[in-house]
């Protein structure tokens, strides 16, 4: 017997153990990239202390119960306004959940999206060519860098705006258009969800552009622009925008959606007053994993030979909107991922083999295991009492019971902050204010801060010369105000103080 006859069964079995070794860390590392920040949502529950979310769900609840869509200013005290509900879609969608399995819908579909975007991250990496330890990597980093999700219709425009990048990478890597004939399809359903399909829109506009300057260059004679992209016939990509376009025409509101667009998301009002529309501060860790991400996009597209000029104005105009609104840092980040996908991947180079990419079997594992995760942290969300419980510690709870067993006058006076709240535990007493900037507009909020603020006379507002009943925050400067200073405090009465809110009344 011969050693090779020996020796050649023992290398065999140790490649064999490597490779299941090898195996069990990518389904480990699949497992958990998929379900940790659903799990981790789970256990800490932090959608119900969305305070935008209530107004969208109590809108919801509406939507199913009068089979009709709005058009003013349910809830609000502001009810003759027109008000376009441009995430309908969604709601109707929170609100079917809600009526299946209660408050527990909120938090479960934080987790859905939270599963989405790590799905959608991932994938949208592995179409920038990225290998499975690259596309591991990206896909946790945007993640971490997209800033505080939310259970709101905003994270669908992420997840859709990561499928549209996709699609349009994929196409310039084809060479074909045949994966951008589903755009169209995916506008209805965007647009009928939220209102930055405008993003969308803006991004096949960049696509569009980038396509005639890559023609127009090669006409030229210039050749290091985007070689070895394969070039897209214009005509048939601009007739696929058309429709795109059209396609958001799809709603129970039209055209009128878009003229409603920076009326929604960036109004005078929002800039001012509001912390998300700000530039980046750099205070958190989050921050400068967006910045280190960019540079080294840049970077990345620096060392090519040639040019992507579609991916240079994307990642360019993605970064400025991203550091001057914070809000919007996700459109610097998933143009970051297939630049950065196709920099980092070694395949090409030889310094991967085979070997390191996820069969498929192991994905569709991963996949069972994250769906069977996913099940267990949703069937130990806390019940309706607790939720409500945690809810109380954020939003007043106990003084709305007060107001509705004593049935105290209206109109009502609200905090901001729990307006969105207050359409759902309280409709009966239409709201002051909430959410909902594009129905108050710049005008009626401007108003309010600066009362609420004390830069303007109390009187000035006339919802709160007029209101029956003041709900505000223990810790406000108004409520602080009305207590401790004689001339407010003989003017308004203290009914009733908790840990969380106050309540006024006149004299």
């Amino acid at each position: 017997m011969t050693c090779d006859s020996i020796c050649r069964p023992q290398r065999v079995g140790i490649i064999m153990h490597r490779e299941f070794l090898r195996s069990v860390f990518r389904l480990l590392l699949l497992t958990l990239l998929f379900s940790g920040s659903a799990v981790y949502e789970a256990t800490h529950v932090s959608a119900i202390y969305s305070s935008d979310v209530w107004w969208h769900l109590r809108t919801g609840i509406w939507i199913l119960q009068s089979h009709s869509i709005p058009r003013t200013g349910l809830f609000s005290q502001f009810s003759n306004l027109p008000w376009i509900d441009s995430s309908w879609g969604y709601e109707v969608l929170l609100g079917a959940a809600y009526k299946v399995i209660g408050l527990r819908a909120i938090p479960i579909l934080l987790m859905g999206l939270k599963v989405a975007l790590a799905l959608v991250t991932f994938l949208l990496a592995r179409a920038g060519r990225a290998n499975f330890w690259t596309a591991i990597f990206l896909s946790a980093v945007a993640q971490y860098a997209i800033l505080g999700l939310q259970p709101l219709p905003s994270v669908f425009s992420i997840l859709l705006f990561a499928v549209e990048l996709q699609l349009l990478v994929h196409s310039r890597r084809s060479g074909t258009v045949r994966s951008l004939f589903l755009l169209p399809l995916m506008f209805v359903l965007w647009a009928n969800l939220h209102i930055q399909f405008a993003a969308g829109v803006a991004l096949l506009g960049l696509f569009l552009i980038a396509i005639y300057l890559e023609h127009l260059l090669s006409s030229l004679g210039v050749t290091w622009v985007s070689d070895p992209i394969l070039p897209l016939p214009l005509t048939k990509v601009g007739s696929v925008a058309v429709f795109s376009v059209l396609g958001t025409f799809a709603t129970p509101y039209s055209f009128h959606l878009f003229p409603a667009v920076f009326k929604t998301l960036y109004s005078d009002v929002s800039f001012q007053y509001f912390a998300e529309m700000r530039p980046m501060s750099f205070r958190r860790s989050q921050e400068f994993v967006l910045m280190l991400l960019v540079m080294a996009a840049f970077f990345a597209l620096g060392r090519r030979r040639s040019l992507d000029v579609f991916e240079l104005i994307t990642l360019v105009t993605g970064t400025v909107l991203a550091f001057r609104i914070q809000r919007d840092a996700w459109l610097a980040v998933l143009p970051a991922i297939p630049i950065l996908a196709d920099g980092l991947n070694l395949e090409r180079r030889g310094g991967e083999s085979s070997n390191s990419m996820a069969p498929g079997w192991e994905q569709a594992l991963a996949a069972v295991l994250a769906m069977t995760l996913f099940v267990a942290a949703a069937l130990r969300l806390p019940d309706r009492n607790a939720l409500m419980n945690k809810i109380s510690q954020s939003f007043p709870v106990k003084a709305c019971d007060f107001i509705l067993e004593n049935h105290l006058p209206q109109p009502l006076f609200n905090a901001y902050s729990w307006g969105g709240f207050l359409t759902w535990y309280m409709p009966q007493y239409p709201v002051a204010v909430d959410g909902r900037v594009e129905l108050y507009g710049d005008e009626i909020l401007t108003m309010y801060f600066k009362v609420t603020g004390g830069s303007e006379r109390l009187e000035v507002d006339p919802r709160l010369a007029g209101a029956g009943t003041l709900l505000l925050e223990r810790q406000s400067a108004m409520a602080k105000a009305l207590t401790t200073l004689p001339k407010l405090s003989s003017q308004y009465r203290l009914l009733y103080s908790d840990d969380v809110a106050t309540v006024f009344v006149p004299q």
